[in-house]
């Protein structure tokens, strides 16, 4: 019997961990609004963003901050700074579905290349970030439309499950 309850439990807790991996966040993240406000995207990021079509790009705060959100000059609202809609996936190198979700976002970046942008951040590296955005459990997806808001995903999403959800961001892909 014994066997067989420790069997059970091992199979629960591998299969909660193939869905995601609990972030090594704090619990008191800052939360900001979730409406999402597009800001006229300079001609600097637009340069970068082309540089990058069609890969993902491991960014940091400071890149976020001057490309994507500003976080210290709007604290309290979502203000978009990008030129087209992106895919913000926070990850960690030790994560397993990190690692599966990943080359699935590598076919997203290719199939919308110029199109939608995605972006990688380490929240081993970027620990201020991932509390900025409230990751409690990795991979935690963000999807941003040009207007409107955000969606948050958790876990290792199938490629449906993508494509679905940025219908929702994206009015082409529809």
């Amino acid at each position: 019997m014994k066997k067989v309850i420790l069997s059970l439990a091992l199979i629960s807790a591998g299969l909660f961990s193939s869905y995601a991996c609990t972030a090594k966040a704090s619990s008191n993240a800052a939360s900001a609004s979730t409406e999402t406000t597009a800001a006229a995207p300079s001609e600097e990021a637009a340069a970068d963003d082309k540089a990058a079509e069609g890969a993902i790009k491991h960014i940091d705060a400071a890149y976020l901050r001057k490309y994507i959100w500003d976080y210290k000059e709007e604290p309290s609202k979502f203000v978009f700074k990008g030129s087209r809609p992106a895919i913000l996936d926070f990850y960690a190198d030790w994560c397993g579905p990190c690692r599966k979700l990943s080359p699935k976002l590598e076919a997203i970046a290719k199939k919308y290349a110029g199109k939608i942008d995605v972006y990688k951040i380490d929240v081993d590296k970027e620990a201020d970030l991932a509390n900025i955005f409230g990751v409690k459990s990795i991979p935690m997806c963000l999807f941003i439309p040009m207007q409107g808001t955000p969606i948050q995903t958790v876990g290792d999403l199938t490629p449906d499950q993508i494509e679905e959800t940025i219908k929702q961001i994206y009015s082409d892909a529809k």
